[in-house]
């Protein structure tokens, strides 16, 4: 997986891991598990390298 952020933010999500001992990736797996589990994304029945058409996620204000 590739995710193109800024380099700031990047700067401090780096930071943010550091200074609590975290791998980033780490953090970004747990990120991603609670955003599948606050939009109920089932993906049981998809097979590895299929995708799962979802709605366009939008900044909430």
């Amino acid at each position: 997986m590739h995710v193109s952020i800024t380099n700031d933010i990047k700067r401090r999500f780096h930071a943010a891991c550091a200074m609590r001992g975290l791998k980033m990736s780490q953090v970004v797996v747990e990120l991603i598990e609670q955003w599948l589990r606050t939009n109920d994304v089932s993906t049981s029945g998809v097979k590895e390298g299929e995708f799962v058409k979802t709605s366009k996620v939008t900044k909430s204000s």
